[in-house]
């Protein structure tokens, strides 16, 4: 039966009363879940049901059967990989373009669709920023658009970067075929590259060089001019960059001012890739890890991730948005649209995908009611919860950090070796109370420790503390127990940092 207008004013505040609560109470719950493997594919029926339930059947199955099975993101535990954007203002921006259910892929499919979409990333881009040749305002053919995610977005331009080096080789010498410029166009990139960067290279059969970093995680302009010289020398032809800025292991930024002009001595394209760093730009005292960013072609971030947007939302520019039209105009009859120019972009020919959300809604929503200052002020509170937490680390001699904390991110280890910082980590996972993935530096396993959710405060970061604190004090006193009674004085001194702690 087709819920009518009533049903969906209840479904939905009760809906809302849910997600409230969830969020009120947060803190109660375990940041993991105990759930074992397969257990909602047992507790689910096999097939559909075939009569319709109410919605209070529905939601009483959310909280008893998927509730239950959920990793907390936004709890102020949740300290792995990077964070996932919310706010109140996002979901609403969310629920209003579901609401619309409408399909923007061409200006006349929703104009505002499309508007507003321009109007959202030229006020992001000068909140960053970034060159004016970037933004649609600009007098150039440059300007932004949302992409579903930085993954999407750096196979987005890998693709226009090869399109647009096959043209030039192809104008330039006219007996070339494409198929025999396209075999020997590579990729390159640092060795501290998100996964989804390689993938780019595999999905755009493109080759990708993974360069080896610096001892600080940041690809070095020697080493890329190098890889150049390399190449051409073996007869293949430099394309496409992907410059780090924020890597996801160690927040490690590679320094444009040295890759961007290499870049354009050889007209090869520069994607930034500043998903999750690149958002801090929005604070100017930030802003010098920039440097060099006039280089780029393409420059990414994901606004769903620290500036307060739900998922999925990749905010990316480009100089030229010509270039994105020529790799991907494909037209159709049924596709004709008003006269349109490249400031009122057709965005069916920036990205992938034919159909398009109203992704814009939720950006705009978050923009309008933080404002500028509410943003920067979320930015500024992670990385000073963060600086808190690095301070309580080396307070504590057992530990060490490294690298240097950045952003909202920080790097430790037991000095005692990588076998106990993975014992560390290992026991926090299954004590559920906290949460943090692991990542290598100079060789070494270290402990990534994150300021993610929208809810954190102090008193959180010292909840995290004490728990990663208590389980170092177990394995110092395991570790003591486990070894051999010795009572020369000197050898008593070689048992270590974890023994002298335990006094």
């Amino acid at each position: 039966m087709e819920m009518d207008s009533k049903q969906f004013r209840e479904f939905g505040k009760a809906a809302i009363d849910i997600l409230a609560d969830y969020h009120d109470n947060i803190r109660e719950r375990n940041v993991l879940p105990s759930v074992e493997p397969g257990q909602l594919i047992r507790q689910m029926p096999e097939n559909a049901p075939e009569q319709p339930a109410d919605w209070q059947d529905v939601l009483k199955e959310f909280n008893q059967m998927i509730l239950p099975g959920i990793t907390h993101w936004q709890s102020p535990q949740f300290h792995a990989y990077y964070p996932t954007g919310i706010s109140f203002a996002s979901i609403i921006g969310n629920l209003l373009a579901d609401g619309l259910g409408i399909v923007g892929f061409t200006w006349i499919a929703s104009p505002a669709c499309t508007e507003l979409e321009v109007i959202t990333m030229n006020w992001l881009g000068k909140l960053l920023g970034l060159p004016e040749e970037f933004l649609n305002c600009s007098s150039g053919p440059g300007g932004g658009i949302i992409q579903g995610s930085a993954s999407e977005s750096t196979l987005v331009c890998l693709l226009a970067a090869k399109d647009k080096m096959i043209r030039k080789l192809i104008k330039d010498s006219p007996h070339l075929e494409p198929d025999d410029i396209r075999n020997k166009l590579v990729a390159y990139t640092s060795d501290q590259c998100n996964s989804s960067v390689e993938k780019a290279g595999v999905l755009g059969s493109m080759k990708m060089r993974l360069l080896k970093s610096d001892a600080f995680g940041k690809l070095r302009g020697v080493t890329l001019k190098k890889a150049f010289d390399d190449d051409k020398a073996k007869g293949l032809i430099p394309c496409y960059v992907i410059a780090n800025v924020g890597t996801t292991g160690t927040c490690a930024f590679d320094p444009l001012s040295e890759l961007g002009p290499i870049c354009q001595e050889y007209n090869v394209w520069l994607h930034v890739d500043a998903a999750y760093a690149g958002s801090a730009f929005v604070c100017p005292e930030y802003r010098e890890w920039m440097n060099g960013v006039e280089y780029a072609d393409s420059f990414d971030i994901n606004a769903h991730k620290w500036l307060l947007v739900n998922f999925d939302c990749s905010v990316m520019w480009v100089k030229d948005g010509y270039d994105l039209i020529n790799a991907f105009d494909v037209q159709r009859i049924y596709l004709d649209d008003v006269k349109s120019t490249l400031k009122i972009p057709d965005y069916r020919h920036w990205q992938m995908p034919l159909g398009r959300r109203f992704r814009a809604l939720k950006l705009w929503s978050v923009m309008k009611t933080y404002g500028a200052e509410g943003i920067r002020t979320h930015i500024r509170n992670h990385i000073s919860l963060a600086q808190h937490f690095a301070k309580l680390v080396e307070s504590d001699e057992r530990f060490i950090i490294e690298p240097e904390p950045a952003m909202g991110l920080v790097c430790f280890r037991l000095k005692d070796g990588d076998i106990l910082t993975r014992k560390l980590l290992e026991n926090l996972t299954a004590k559920k109370k906290v949460f943090m993935v692991a990542a290598t530096y100079r060789d070494r396993y270290i402990i990534r420790w994150v300021v993610c959710s929208l809810h954190t405060k102090k008193e959180d970061v010292e909840f995290s503390w004490s728990n990663i604190k208590q389980e170092a004090d177990l394995i110092c006193l395991n570790q003591i127990n486990a070894k051999p009674k010795i009572t020369n004085i000197e050898n008593i001194e070689k048992l270590g940092i974890c023994e002298e702690k335990s006094k």
